[in-house]
């Protein structure tokens, strides 16, 4: 069993942190002794309770308990089983995208749902219920899932699925961690005729054309994705490009990928409408006018946040908010622009904003996705843009939408709870299954779950 220590976690949008007693079992039998253990005993552990962290690409306060004990199953990356036949693989919970699709992808295999950077373990995917750039057409991870391994707040490690604990798959999936700590997960692949994506890239003129175009691109493509520039106004606010794809029959030849490591944090004045403007406009200007079209590997293509390692730091030690919401179809001109409109006037500076389509949603009761748009946005932490995130909650609220849980650090209770209605339900499943509160965290606390 792994020896503990007491640690200052941070997530990764660098705006929460919390000291926390650590321990990375090895083993799922390491794991369940040293739960049985505290669980059995009233000392501080207990009374702060336990969460689970993978790889903590959680920008929030997720995957943090203040005063309370932290498990990373960084170390449970065991492939159990898996079939090059079906694509049926079986793994531990700690198995990273970037694992998969280095075992999957030679033989053709890759997970049918992939979010946008690799280092997310399937632990984490199931209990965030991600989905990809292909959400209209292959909806969200746990759709995929044949079941899973759940060491329960009680100490019982259960196998979980649709049907022998119905109500228990859709809590855990979307959870946040909260039913207990995933330990191995079952699921299918997707099969892919090679290694490599046809991607063609387009520049469209304004928002007006990207909530025109896109869920077209999105019905017609299997992989759909908008990059928009936030601070352009007038006629050109919300100008982008888009990007389409679809699997290649020819393969790509596998060069190392090179990965820019971002070496220090940037200085708060270097993160200004100028210098931002300046990029933004440069990416949208890359693009030909005519678009263009080209072969990329896979994993370029859907994990392009792996690009820049430790790319947070751009945003400065102060770190960042993002904001992603979805919002209804019907709902989603008004709500886009006013959204647009807002983080225009505030000047706060976004790199990452990004606007997909989304059909189904996914079957969690805390589940993110559905019908509609979803747009993301970034803002480097401070007053300003914790009001500015506020005031983009109100309109997420008076349209029906609801705030991304893998993204957010701002969320209140009340706005949690008008954004989730199955909040009360998912609520009462762990009065049941957890009357003692083994499991906690910082967000589930701040969110009024525990």
């Amino acid at each position: 069993m792994s020896s503990p220590s007491v640690r200052t976690l941070t997530a990764w949008g660098r705006s929460s942190s919390s000291n926390s007693h650590y321990h990375a079992p090895e083993t799922v039998a390491a794991l369940q002794e040293l739960f049985l253990r505290a669980i059995g005993t009233e000392n501080g552990a207990r009374a702060h309770g336990f969460i689970a962290r993978g790889y903590g690409r959680s920008y929030g306060d997720q995957c943090l308990n203040n005063a309370g004990t932290v498990v990373a199953t960084t170390r449970l990356t065991g492939i159990r089983q898996f079939d090059a036949t079906t694509g049926v693989i079986e793994c531990e919970a700690g198995v990273s995208f970037a694992q998969l699709t280095e075992l999957g992808l030679p033989s053709g295999w890759l997970p049918a749902v992939c979010p946008g950077t690799s280092y997310v373990s399937m632990g984490g995917a199931l209990a965030n219920d991600v989905h990809g750039k292909n959400q209209q057409h292959a909806g969200t991870f746990s759709q995929h899932v044949h079941w899973f391994d759940l060491l329960l707040p009680s100490g019982e490690l259960t196998r979980v699925s649709r049907e022998s604990h119905g109500d228990l798959f859709r809590a855990t999936v979307s959870g946040i961690g909260l039913t207990g700590i995933i330990v191995a997960v079952q699921m299918q692949l997707q099969r892919l005729p090679s290694n490599a994506f046809r991607m063609t890239e387009s520049r469209i003129p304004s928002l007006d054309a990207f909530l025109e175009m896109l869920p077209e691109a999105s019905e017609r493509n299997h992989y759909a994705v908008g990059w928009i520039d936030a601070l352009t106004s007038g006629k050109h606010m919300g100008r982008g490009v888009m990007e389409v794809a679809e699997h290649a029959e020819t393969g790509v030849a596998v060069a190392r990928r090179r990965q820019f490591d971002w070496p220090v944090d940037c200085p708060g004045w270097m993160l200004n409408r100028a210098s931002i403007g300046a990029f933004n406009a440069a990416y949208y200007h890359r693009v030909p006018k005519r678009g263009r079209s080209r072969a990329i590997h896979a994993a370029q293509f859907l994990y392009p946040l792996d690009a820049i390692h430790n790319w947070n730091r751009l945003y400065g030690k102060h770190g960042v908010y993002q904001f992603q919401c979805a919002m209804p179809f019907d709902e989603s001109r008004k709500a886009i622009a006013a959204i647009m409109q807002q983080t225009v006037a505030s000047h706060r500076a976004s790199f990452l904003a990004v606007i997909k389509c989304m059909g189904r949603p996914g079957e969690g009761l805390l589940s993110f996705s559905r019908s509609g748009f979803s747009l993301a946005l970034d803002f480097p932490r401070g007053p300003e843009s914790l009001a500015l995130v506020h005031r983009l909650h109100d309109i997420v609220l008076h349209h029906g939408g609801a705030v991304y849980l893998a993204k957010d650090a701002c969320l209140t209770p009340d706005q949690f709870h008008a954004m989730y209605p199955s909040a009360s339900e998912f609520r009462a499943i762990l009065d049941r299954l957890d009357p003692a509160r083994v499991m906690q965290s910082d967000m589930a606390r701040r969110v009024g779950l525990r």
